[in-house]
């Protein structure tokens, strides 16, 4: 049993006391435990790879900010690398795959992972992650969405535009949809086992959403979200797609719980399409930047908008790496504080 099960019952649609808070990127660069750890290793796939450390990090935003919530500490691109494409990453760069996907050979060479076999430090992370927690918070499991994955394994590294990858859905559809299955079918084994491995609702990031139209992110990235969606009827799915504002109403129709929104939608205008869904968002991550008395204003500003149920408070992205960690707790306590009065 949960001792904090605030998380999920929002997520359900259930009223709740209060509303729930946590923060993308919240394991990671803005705490110093994070940074101290970091620095004994030879690097972030170090991090990532060895479970009693990837737990640790992912245990640490609960200690130090006391959030609802714990997110696995990983990556999205452990699932490129799982069918075969092996990623690096690059200080201050971002990733890089030294190998991309260009021609119908490439997607033949690429393996549906299984997900024990390729991933299973993933799973053991979150193994060790449940035992570590005791039932303190929720722990969310995640993958990228595939059209993400798939414009990291064409292009490269990451991109205003992603015009190579884009390219490949004009020229070679058919090829695009070859590789998204491969994709889907992994990533479908690869969260079911982590709901299996004890993650209690699952997220699914489309970072590179926004630079799709709306017809091309309807047939290469909504119709394999709604598989993966109805592939895991067991947990909560969150389906976060950045910068995709007009597929809202699409994301409506799919069977995920609760929608993430970015920081330039508003959720007023965005309620009144989705229907019993719950919402998670939006804070802009560089709001957290002011002032500690603005941060409670913008906080409570953002509150005002969502209104008091069906409410998962977080930013509209990840947390940036500088942002001062102090802020950050001004902004989890105005939430817990204000969304506590607003159902008073």
């Amino acid at each position: 049993m949960l001792k904090n099960d605030l998380l999920l019952r929002a997520a359900c649609g259930e009223d709740t006391e209060r509303t729930p808070v946590w923060l993308m990127r919240q394991a990671g660069r803005i705490l110093p435990e994070y940074r101290a750890l970091r620095a004994r290793l030879s690097g972030f796939k170090e991090l990532v790879e060895t479970p009693e450390l990837a737990a640790e990090v992912t245990i640490q935003p609960v200690d130090a900010l006391d959030v609802d919530a714990a997110i696995i500490f990983s990556d999205i691109l452990v699932v490129p690398e799982a069918m075969g494409l092996t990623y690096e990453m690059v200080e201050a760069r971002g990733p890089l795959f030294p190998e991309t996907v260009r021609t119908a050979q490439d997607v033949q060479r690429l393996r549906v992972a299984d997900p024990e076999e390729h991933l299973g430090y993933v799973l053991e992370a979150i193994r060790v992650t449940k035992r570590a927690l005791n039932g303190r918070v929720p722990l969310i499991g995640f993958a990228g969405a595939p059209w993400t994955i798939l414009a990291y394994m064409v292009e490269g590294h990451g991109s205003k535009t992603f015009s190579k990858a884009r390219r490949l859905l004009y020229a070679q559809p058919e090829l695009a949809h070859e590789l998204l299955r491969k994709i889907t079918d992994t990533t479908i084994a690869y969260l079911r086992a982590q709901v299996t491995a004890g993650a209690n609702l699952v997220q699914v990031f489309d970072s590179w959403a926004g630079i799709l139209p709306p017809a091309h992110y309807q047939e290469f990235s909504t119709r394999y979200i709604a598989e993966i969606c109805r592939a895991i009827p067991e947990v909560p799915v969150t389906v976060f797609a950045k910068g995709a504002f007009w597929a809202v109403e699409d994301f409506a129709q799919l069977p995920c719980r609760t929608i993430g929104l970015d920081w330039n939608q508003d959720a007023r205008a965005v309620r009144p399409l989705v229907g019993d869904k719950t919402l998670q968002g939006n804070l802009d991550p560089c709001a957290l930047y002011g002032t500690p008395e603005q941060v409670r204003q913008a906080t409570r500003q953002m509150l005002d908008q969502f209104g008091s149920h069906r409410h998962i408070a977080n930013l509209g992205h990840g947390v940036y790496p500088d942002t001062n960690p102090d802020n950050v707790r001004v902004f989890i306590e105005t939430v817990k504080e204000y969304s506590t009065r607003m159902r008073g």
